[in-house]
């Protein structure tokens, strides 16, 4: 059976991009997982070592957004691979990464990138 866990709303204060003024001040973000996994195991013995931890996921996302990129591509492939490095159980990962406000000209929102695999 496949089933999903979803660790959403990530929120997060860090320093990326490639402007000066983004490596002083800073920026919100938000990341999103999507982890394909089968839980089947989980569900029936109601024990953590049987899942994927979801706070583990959050500390490698808190983690890696601490560590200052100039692009969210960069930090997402970071954060993307250290989740299927450490985590086990993982069929697929989805990993998106929203950064609200960019300096671009115009009024936007946000930006997200998007790592699956």
């Amino acid at each position: 059976m496949k089933h999903k866990i979803h660790v959403h709303g990530i929120r997060c204060y860090a320093y990326h991009g490639c402007m000066e003024e983004e490596a002083r001040i800073g920026g919100h973000y938000t990341v999103d997982v999507t982890i394909d996994t089968d839980f089947s195991k989980a569900a029936s013995s109601d024990e953590l070592i049987d899942t994927v931890d979801y706070c583990a996921v959050q500390q490698i996302v808190a983690e890696e957004m601490a560590i200052r990129s100039k692009l969210i591509e960069h930090v997402g492939q970071r954060i993307f691979t250290r989740i299927q490095r450490e985590l086990r159980g993982i069929d697929a990962l989805r990993v998106e990464i929203h950064k609200w406000a960019p300096p671009i000209d115009g009024d936007t929102q946000q930006v997200s990138v998007v790592l699956e695999g």
